[in-house]
């Protein structure tokens, strides 16, 4: 049971009808949850307004009742309170019902269009190696100290954070990673966490089935530096076009790192390897078990990160290198014959251009490139020909695949791809509409020694058709085709 008006602290209502030191029993936005003396939240949400079920809300038993719009009409007893944002009101409500435990935590934010989960991931596995207590919210999971959770999105449900953060308190965390997308920025899911610290990674073309356009992108991006307290960090990729961008009007202390211009926290390549890279961070040398160009960017990311948060260099970077990557980040596949598939979550051009230049970079003699490639249902259209053009340009040999076509038509969203295809390029590339078939096909292409690139979906371990998930693993098909075909 919680009082109204404590869980109110922090929110600067329009108006308040009724009596504001009522007992709450429980909070929610989901109308479906509601019991007597609940407080329930009407949000404006993307397909549903929350606005339309205060009167059930009510008549089920809402004694409270927060919201962008009052109701028509308002019966004795129960309190409403009008505010300017019910989505922000909710994560400050959220944070005030479990205690604020931002506030005993240190959380760092990581944000931008790729990287997000290596960096979050990462860093929780090396404070963890380090011996120090800390949690992690990412894309692929979810981690409080040992236990691991699986996570349904980037940034969860306002609600679910605080509920994560207060176990992470409970179980003696002193410091948690969490990934912010720009869709749990723009519904404010993150409003209400201390930050103690942020990182920023790089923005390329993503989300524009969901933003306006890619100044709306980068706008709602900047809303997590913008929120940083004086006493936090903000952390800019330099070589990004957009880092500076970021740290415009943010109170925070600046710190950048960068690959190609001067910064806080700068590294070479020193050597780049199959099995890994050799970088100096600030003239110290490091050896990494993780691959390619834009994984000196992120380990350069994570060594910043912990030495604003007061770990030793010489710990910092011997913990780096002794991490390995990410589940579906550049995951190396070893087969029969030096046959290595790669299974990488490269959803974003951007994303897919980096992996294909690592692995022409790491290829040596007649090594080919044969590369699967597909792209989601529902989502950005206009970064299907993109992708497609970088796949047959940068590969040898393409296949267009399935990703998640959702509620989509395989074929259409195929020929969307082909769209980026010219003749002469589209000679290198098939379709193929089956992604299980598309990958044995590319392991049967395969000859001793070719790299074989599985792009899209990486972590993801099913398949989502017409609203149904099949279970679906790239690793595995891959492991499976290349044992059959070639063991």
């Amino acid at each position: 049971m919680k009082l109204l008006n404590r869980l109110l602290q922090g929110i600067d209502p329009i108006q308040i009808h009724g009596q504001d030191n009522v007992a709450i029993q429980s909070m929610t936005a989901d109308s479906r949850q509601i019991r007597r003396d609940s407080l329930f939240i009407a949000r404006q949400g993307v397909q549903i307004d929350g606005h339309a079920f205060i009167e059930g809300a009510i008549q089920d038993g809402a004694c409270a009742i927060l919201c962008e719009s009052m109701p028509s009409s308002i019966p004795d007893g129960v309190t409403v309170i009008q505010v300017v944002n019910s989505h922000r009101a909710y994560a400050m409500l959220a944070a005030n019902w479990h205690g604020n435990p931002s506030k005993d935590l240190q959380v760092v934010g990581v944000t931008g269009t790729n990287g997000k989960t290596t960096v979050a991931t990462l860093l929780h596995k090396l404070y963890m190696d380090s011996g120090i207590k800390s949690g992690l919210l990412s894309t692929i999971s979810v981690h409080i100290h040992n236990e691991q959770l699986p996570a349904t999105h980037t940034t969860p449900d306002a609600w679910d954070i605080q509920s994560h953060l207060a176990a992470m308190v409970t179980a003696g965390c002193k410091v948690a990673f969490m990934e912010v997308s720009s869709h749990g920025l723009a519904q404010e899911r993150s409003h209400g966490i201390h930050f103690a610290g942020a990182l920023f990674t790089n923005i390329s073309r993503d989300h524009l089935d969901y933003h306006a356009d890619m100044d709306e992108y980068v706008a709602i991006k900047k809303r997590l530096f913008d929120q940083l307290p004086s006493d936090a960090f903000a952390l800019v990729n330099l070589d990004d076009k957009h880092g500076e961008t970021m740290l415009l009007d943010c109170k925070a202390r600046h710190f950048t790192y960068a690959l190609e211009r001067p910064a806080s926290y700068k590294t070479k390549i020193l050597e780049s390897l199959v099995s890994g890279t050799l970088i100096s961070i600030n003239t110290r040398e490091c050896w990494l078990q993780i691959i390619g160009r834009f994984n000196a960017y992120n380990a350069t990311a994570i060594f910043g990160c912990c030495n604003l948060l007061g770990m030793v260099d010489s710990d910092a970077l011997q913990a780096l290198s002794a991490l390995q990557g990410v589940r579906g980040r550049f995951q190396r596949v070893m087969g029969p014959k030096s046959i290595m598939g790669i299974v990488d979550y490269a959803h974003t051009p951007d994303a897919l251009d980096n992996v294909l230049s690592t692995l022409k970079e790491l290829r040596q003699g007649n090594q080919r490139i044969i590369t699967v490639i597909g792209c989601g249902g529902d989502r950005d259209k206009g970064k299907r020909p993109q992708m497609a053009l970088i796949a047959a340009s940068e590969s040898d040999y393409s296949i267009l695949t399935s990703d998640n076509p959702r509620t989509e038509d395989p074929q259409a969203i195929l020929r969307d791809m082909e769209q980026g295809l010219d003749a002469v390029i589209k000679r290198k590339a098939i379709t193929m509409a089956d992604r299980a078939e598309a990958i044995k096909l590319a392991c049967q292409q395969a000859r001793a020694g070719d790299l074989i690139l599985v792009a899209g979906k990486g972590h993801e371990t099913t398949q989502d058709i017409q609203g149904v998930k099949h279970n679906f693993d790239d690793v595995q098909h891959l492991k499976d085709n290349l044992q059959s075909i070639h063991g």
